[in-house]
């Protein structure tokens, strides 16, 4: 178990009442259902120069040379641009391995703005460094301005493409899916100079900017996994970057685009936008019909415990407290092989197969650990998927697991060491788009669900997909690959509960239960961004959070841990390594003992 505690070190619409189970917000103006304002007011697009001037039905925003010097709400009047006289602004750059280089006319070139229709116009960028195309464009139902960034030069090794957001006021709190939610301002030291990989940490494609009274948000309605990030704060604070990058391989890459980015204004608080994102999502992803597939269980999980011991104790303790049939069991350690070692072989232990078979009569839901795309290098299998293993987009090092001297190191790339360090607990990632891969999992997985009887499985490492050398398998880049394995191991015997590490919008579609990471956790102070339940608001319907690790309350840290869990929405959660810390539970155990029952 010393290996996981490493992973540890809208619109301007008026809110009059926002109703969380409906598909309606009313306005004192105007009436949203779903994604569609119902209206017949037009945008349109002035160009006077190198300055475009837009209005939409929500919205008054002005550009020069690409960047965004005003956007002001027409509901409110407020404006969420500051002046500047700085001329070191950039609306486009080019990201590389270790540098930025900007796209503009400081040396050489020209940037042209030309109208195209009543609401479509561009930015043509033909600079010293390389060229690029802003296209803008207005949408007349929702009100949004449509940004989407594309560049190139004839330097090889191209990342992303990254459009910035610059001068943002600095009364304005940025709300984002990092690690289930944080709210923050945009000069926090913790989020210096971070770049958010979607899905992986930047967990849903939106960001949004709250004042008092409403703000601003970007998003973007991508549906074909396309790999994008978020830069905040790099080098001025109150600038955020949206980067649209490239499929690996990148060594010989030259261009990056195609993410189309939204931006609009809202009055309100953060659920207006949230909402408008989350009617997108289940509209998108046809969620109502994995509603319809979870167990009807799932809301009756009151209290959870993560990596739960197979001592049968624990469980005449818990019982004790609350109702078995209220308690999720995370449960590692029930193979005949040690932790993390010999994947994808689960076969049960017999002290494991008389655990969970008193669990399970006693009412309990037990999730074996299982591991969706880590396995075992000296493994039979890994012959046949080794092609298929994650490398760095950048360094080109296979990714994954070992475990030595009580710390995580890298895979060896020795391929005689690869095969005969299993006591280091080896383990390379297998790329999810691979259907041989996902075959062979499921397989096995099949004859351990069979034996035991489980209604429900834990696979691990689900929110581990990111843009990698080789990104595209069977046509299929790593997320959309981990929704299939996902969806195929929901599928076992018409139907099957999964929980799985990490919450974003693509593990969610398919997960019912998702053991979770904190922001920035062990960071100091990192517990001042945690109010905001932003994940939980657009997720929970279909994906129940809850904690991940170090969730004792031993210590002042980990009570701390378990109270930020809460403020995000998780269910009740603790680890524990004996019977008697339930029987004589501290505070902070018994704390989650009694919001679990409801005291």
């Amino acid at each position: 178990m010393k290996r996981r505690n490493f992973i540890k070190t809208t619109s301007c619409v008026t809110v009059g009442a926002l109703l969380p189970n409906s598909n309606i917000i009313y306005g004192t103006e105007k009436k949203y259902v779903g994604s569609t304002f119902h209206t017949t007011e037009n945008s349109h697009i002035k160009i006077d120069g190198n300055t475009m001037f837009i209005e939409t039905k929500t919205l008054n925003a002005i550009l020069e040379k690409g960047i965004i010097i005003s956007l002001r709400c027409k509901q409110t009047g407020q404006e969420y641009i500051r002046k500047s006289e700085s001329n070191k602004n950039r609306a486009l750059q080019l990201i590389y391995n270790n540098d930025t280089v900007n796209i503009n006319d400081e040396v050489s070139g020209n940037i042209t703005a030309r109208k195209i229709s009543r609401n479509k116009a561009e930015y043509i960028f033909h600079t010293w460094n390389g060229d690029g195309i802003l296209f803008i464009s207005a949408d007349d139902e929702t009100g949004d301005i449509i940004v989407e960034p594309s560049a190139y030069s004839s330097r090889p090794g191209l990342l992303a493409c990254r459009w910035n957001i610059v001068n943002i006021k600095d009364t304005l709190d940025l709300i984002a899916p990092f690690y289930q939610g944080v709210k923050l301002k945009l000069n926090d030291p913790l989020l210096k100079n971070t770049r958010w990989k979607w899905p992986f940490s930047w967990e849903a494609g939106l960001a949004i900017l709250q004042d008092d009274n409403g703000g601003f948000w970007v998003h973007t309605q991508d549906d074909k996994y396309r790999f994008k990030a978020l830069q905040t704060s790099s080098e001025d604070p109150f600038t955020l970057g949206f980067d649209s990058e490239a499929f690996g391989p990148i060594e010989n890459n030259l261009s990056a685009g195609g993410v189309a980015w939204r931006i609009n204004t809202y009055s309100g608080n953060w659920h207006v936008p949230a909402e408008r994102y989350r009617e997108w999502y289940w509209k998108t992803y046809n969620l109502l019909s994995e509603e319809k597939k979870r167990p009807k269980w799932l809301n009756n999980i009151k209290f959870a415990l993560s990596w739960c011991p197979g001592d049968a104790r624990i469980l005449d303790a818990i019982a004790k407290r609350i109702q078995p049939d209220n308690v999720l069991l995370h449960f590692p350690n029930w193979r005949t092989d040690p932790y993390d070692e010999n994947y994808p072989t689960f076969i049960p232990s017999n002290e494991a197969k008389i655990f969970i078979k008193k669990a399970q009569q006693m009412g309990f839901h037990v999730m074996p650990h299982f591991n969706s795309i880590d396995m075992d290098p000296s493994h039979p299998v890994f012959e046949q998927v080794r092609d298929f293993s994650y490398r760095d987009i950048e360094s080109k090092v296979l990714q994954g697991w070992s475990w030595y001297d009580g710390k995580g190191i890298g895979v060896p790339e020795s391929n005689l060491n690869r095969l005969t360090n299993r006591d280091k607990k080896v383990m390379v990632k297998i790329h999810p788009g691979l259907g041989m891969w996902r075959s062979i999992l499921v397989e096995n997985m099949q004859k351990a669900i069979a034996d035991l009887s489980l209604d429900s499985v834990f696979i691990d490492v689900t929110l581990c997909t990111w843009n990698i050398h080789n990104s595209i398998v069977d046509s299929t880049t790593t997320p959309e690959g981990m929704n299939k394995l996902i969806k195929y191991v929901a599928g076992i015997n018409d139907g099957i509960a999964v929980g799985g590490e990490g919450l974003n919008e693509i593990t969610a579609q398919a997960q019912s239960f998702a053991q979770v990471h904190l922001f920035k956790h062990g960071a100091d102070g990192y517990e001042r961004g945690s109010d905001c339940d932003l994940n939980h608001f657009l997720f929970s319907k279909i994906c129940k959070p809850f904690g991940y690790s170090g969730l004792s309350g031993k210590n002042e840290q980990e009570s701390l841990r378990m109270k930020v869990h809460l403020d995000h929405g998780a269910i009740p959660t603790i680890t524990i390594n004996s019977p008697d810390e339930i029987i004589n539970p501290n505070p902070a155990v018994s704390e989650m003992f009694k919001m679990a029952i409801g005291k």
